[in-house]
């Protein structure tokens, strides 16, 4: 179900204009109005989901799938030399829109798009127990 006050929804939708890649009955693929760097798209599912947790299996296989092919085009077509694929779920994670959507981002030999973090070292103890925990909890 589509939400109507969601941007991303009007803009998969078609509702509000966008210079779209790619479009399926699930799926519209869009360039970033603000671009990490050259070619940088946006894949909107159609179906409102404020988040990963909360989109549909099949479509998050789909998400992926379409993510393929449209990287193998950025590669072929734009000549990048990597490509990042990122996905923020909730604010501190980065996320500003509520919807679902999917960053991929062509990466070019020298450029300054890193999507960088900084490594820490860890406590094998602790990581260990993270594992147990986590491992635990999956469904």
């Amino acid at each position: 179900m589509k939400d109507t006050n969601c941007i991303f929804c009007k803009i998969a939708n078609g509702d509000i204009p966008s210079n779209t890649v790619y479009e399926d009955e699930d799926f519209r693929v869009i360039l970033d109005l603000n671009p990490a760097s050259k070619g940088h798209a946006l894949i909107l599912p159609k179906e409102h989901a404020a988040n990963l947790f909360e989109l549909p299996e099949e479509t998050a296989k789909k998400a992926i799938v379409l993510a393929k092919r449209i990287g193998a085009a950025m590669m072929e077509t734009l000549g990048c030399t990597g490509l990042n694929l990122v996905q923020n779920n909730g604010a501190s994670a980065g996320q500003t829109v509520l919807h679902f959507h999917l960053h991929l981002i062509p990466r070019y030999d020298g450029d300054s798009a890193m999507v960088q973090w900084e490594p820490h070292t860890s406590d094998p103890e602790e990581q260990a127990r993270l594992a147990e925990l986590i491992g635990k909890a999956v469904r």
